[in-house]
């Protein structure tokens, strides 16, 4: 669901940053207050970030040899609300695309978007509806399998609609595929495999998160001060054990739909059409070299890489949380 560079035009990365931008802006003026009022909700950003940056690294394989994974956005908005889960999985979704090259740069905007903003509000309101009537687990499992859906439905429609608007007599000049290729290439994956993939997480984990905080879940858990500590300890032994798991990730194999490298792309143009070329746009178009690509370190095998990429990861989201908690406390100070 990462979408790379280039697959959209210039103009609908921009739209979709955008639409993405006045939502994260406002959801970093929540997750402001909501610090101010209980202090581990600051350390609870970088866990929520981690959380989402190992699910993601969980690699699943799917028919017709592509592969899916979770994304944790519904867990963390019935955890912290979802103004604090759009920003932690922002946060993850931004270190993937600049130190790992997942994802793309200009393309930020859209993965934003699908991922930390129609995935945790849309998702947060599934399950408050459930809970409401007392039915949480049920709530919890229906939330996050529809979430993952509706990010991969609003993937397959920024991809799908590129060929139709952005084309050179006919030639496309960014993704290849139209509508009738992405939204079945796409739901199917996550409809079949990855949502039922993402419910498991999330019902693993937020039961794990209530049997450590025995009082009934009325709204985000990280809103209880007496609940904070023990859950963001105790989620941090959990990321241990996710991180000794994480090179599992690596037994499936080939790439997830739509986020081919050119080089992957133009082999799948020519087994259904020889001699096709690369669209314009992919073959001259915006290229970023980051400092890990594909979560690989220089002169380690590839289980080693994978995991020493999650350290960093979960390293940076630790110190993050810390600078915040920090900032947070010193304009406490000075306010007092």
């Amino acid at each position: 669901m990462h979408i790379p560079d280039n697959y959209l035009s210039p103009l609908s990365c921009a739209v979709t940053a955008g639409v993405a931008a006045p939502v994260l802006a406002y959801s970093v003026k929540k997750v402001k207050e909501a610090v101010r009022d209980n202090r581990e909700m600051a350390p609870m950003l970088g866990v929520a970030s981690s959380l989402s940056f190992l699910m993601m690294m969980f690699n699943v394989p799917v028919p017709g040899g592509t592969t899916a994974h979770a994304v944790g956005s519904v867990l963390l908005a019935i955890l912290m609300g979802p103004y604090a889960a759009s920003i932690s999985v922002s946060v993850a979704l931004i270190l993937q695309a600049f130190l790992f090259g997942d994802g793309g740069i200009l393309a930020l905007g859209a993965n934003i978007l699908n991922m930390a903003i129609i995935m945790p509000f849309a998702g947060y309101a599934i399950y408050r509806f459930f809970q409401k009537r007392n039915l949480e687990t049920i709530g919890v499992i229906i939330s996050s399998y529809v979430g993952l859906n509706l990010a991969a439905l609003a993937t397959a429609i920024e991809l799908g609609i590129q060929p139709i608007l952005f084309n050179d007599g006919g030639v496309a000049l960014y993704n290849p595929y139209g509508l009738s290729v992405t939204i079945p290439a796409m739901m199917f994956t996550h409809l079949a495999v990855a949502g039922f993939v993402e419910a498991f997480f999330t019902l693993v984990i937020f039961k794990f998160v209530k049997r450590i905080s025995p009082e009934k879940i009325q709204g985000p858990v990280m809103e209880d001060k007496k609940q904070g500590h023990s859950i963001v300890t105790k989620l941090r032994y959990f990321i241990i054990f996710l991180l000794i798991l994480t090179p599992l990730g690596l037994l499936a194999e080939g790439t997830a739909f739509g986020e081919w490298s050119n080089e992957e792309l133009l082999e799948i143009l020519n087994k259904t059409n020889p001699g096709a070329l690369l669209p314009k746009g992919l073959e001259r178009g915006f290229e970023f070299n980051s400092i890990f690509p594909d979560y690989t370190i220089p002169n380690t095998n590839l289980s080693i890489g994978y995991i020493l990429s999650a350290v960093t990861a979960i390293l940076i989201f630790f110190i993050l949380g810390k600078i915040i908690q920090t900032v947070i406390q010193s304009k406490s100070k000075t306010n007092v």
